[in-house]
């Protein structure tokens, strides 16, 4: 019976991979319940499980991507479930799970540890409570600070307490990439477009959203080495340089392509904002509409590459995107191996770049097919939408809120799947198995 029992708990214990998906999944069948409340809308009637089920699965998966305007349908109660969905979803469940462990005074179980490793994309498992400490108190320093300084103009709006909430409400979704918003006195679905040309909402949003989709990691370098770049790790310095680059790029097409006849002030906050929001914070203070479909292309790119791994941000990712262009440099010089930094990059990191981005492209095409096919819109906005979906960004062309059930769901599996990864999907279903020192025989294969 002893053995019986003891094969029952090997047979049913959760991997990491399925822990951190049935983790997101029970936090997202719980925020849907709550939505669906009379409690939770302003108008005190129930809303639909598949509305509510995709609001809760955009917040929890920090995507943003809405069927009802956030300040106009939802009351404060269901605003507070939406911001708490945000936060942790935003920190991730397992982070989270360990936090109120810690506090409640629960021992972290090894297997816990490892499972939180992986979900943070941590280094190593020696300090893994530690980094989750430091990850903790990262966040609340830098979600005080952005309220902090977006309260004057909130408070000066809409009065003081209600002033406060929506500046708690902005900075939280903003550091966490979720790109929910609170104005919709503005208009629904408005967004940030009543403050284009305000500095303080652009530069403080601007300033939290790249801090969230740094990564803690390279915080983490940053706080031991200072400006001492040449210390850093060779992903932090990936990260840092890829950062410049996707930010100092786009605003250089947007200044000359979308944006040149925009006043200098506007034509500036505008082009910043909207080259750093597609990496994956979703608001925006511009219609996209009106973009040409160069502009929407390259929102679409920088929506699948998203930010740094182990950070709020969702995409493929930047080291993806790094490791799969220093791989084909390496191509052309006809190196033995990818190097960058003076370091090699390793082959498992090269292979799981490959996966990562023919997952996302695939699932991204292939949802936007389907919608467009069901919906008979224009592929390249429902491609917008598939890549915001996917990304976890929470961009759109306005099409979401009218899609129908089927369209929806096939959203929802998107954003499910851009959150928790798509490796971490395909892990939870297949058990990994050694093959040991087993190769079959090499054949030449011609490419290109």
């Amino acid at each position: 019976m002893f053995f019986m029992n003891s094969n029952r708990q090997k047979h049913f214990r959760l991997n990491g991979s399925q822990s951190i998906l049935l983790g997101f999944l029970l936090m997202i069948l719980a925020g849907a319940v709550l939505l669906m409340l009379p409690i939770s809308t302003k108008t005190g009637e129930w809303t639909g499980f598949t509305d509510a089920f995709f609001t809760a699965t955009s917040a929890s998966c920090v995507t943003g991507l809405i069927v009802y305007d956030t300040a106009t349908h939802w009351s404060l109660f269901g605003q507070i479930v939406i911001l708490t969905m945000i936060q942790i979803g935003g920190m991730g469940v397992v982070t989270m799970t360990t936090i109120l462990s810690k506090l409640i005074g629960k021992k972290i179980s090894l297997q816990a540890r490892s499972t939180l490793q992986e979900a943070v994309s941590a280094p190593n498992l020696g300090e893994i409570l530690k980094y989750t400490g430091f990850i903790c108190t990262g966040t609340v320093i830098f979600e005080a600070a952005g309220a902090i300084l977006l309260s004057p103009v909130f408070i000066s709006e809409y009065g003081f307490l209600k002033g406060i909430w929506l500046a708690v409400f902005t900075s939280v979704s903003a550091f966490c990439n979720a790109g929910f918003d609170l104005n919709g006195a503005h208009g629904s679905f408005s967004s940030m477009m009543p403050y284009m040309d305000n500095p303080i909402i652009v530069l403080t949003l601007v300033v939290l959203i790249l801090t969230g989709g740094l990564g803690f990691l390279t915080w983490l370098d940053i706080k031991r080495y200072g400006f001492k770049f040449s210390r850093y790790s060779t992903q932090s310095k990936i990260i840092i340089v890829m950062e410049i680059i996707l930010v100092l790029v786009p605003m250089i097409y947007l200044w000359f392509g979308e944006y040149s006849h925009l006043p200098f002030g506007q034509r500036f906050f505008a082009s910043l904002f909207q080259a750093v929001t597609p990496r994956t914070a979703g608001f925006n203070t511009t219609d996209y509409n009106y973009f040409s479909g160069t502009g929407i292309l390259m929102t679409v790119i920088l929506m699948l590459i998203g930010g740094a791994p182990g950070s709020t941000a969702g995409g493929m990712k930047i080291t993806t995107v790094a490791v799969l262009f220093f791989t084909m440099i390496s191509v052309f010089k006809h190196e033995k191996s990818p190097a960058v930094f003076k370091r090699r990059i390793k082959s498992e990191a090269i292979s799981g770049a490959i996966a990562v981005f023919m997952l996302d492209v695939l699932i991204t095409m292939i949802g936007a097919m389907l919608i467009s096919k069901i919906e008979h819109i224009a592929f390249l906005k429902t491609l917008f939408e598939s890549a915001s979906a996917v990304g976890t960004v929470g961009l759109s062309m306005g099409i979401t809120p009218e899609l129908a059930t089927a369209s929806k769901i096939i959203l929802i599996l998107m954003m499910y799947m851009g959150r928790v990864g798509g490796l971490t999907l395909v892990f939870a279903a297949i058990t990994r198995k050694s093959t040991g020192n087993k190769q079959y025989p090499a054949d030449d294969i011609a490419v290109g």
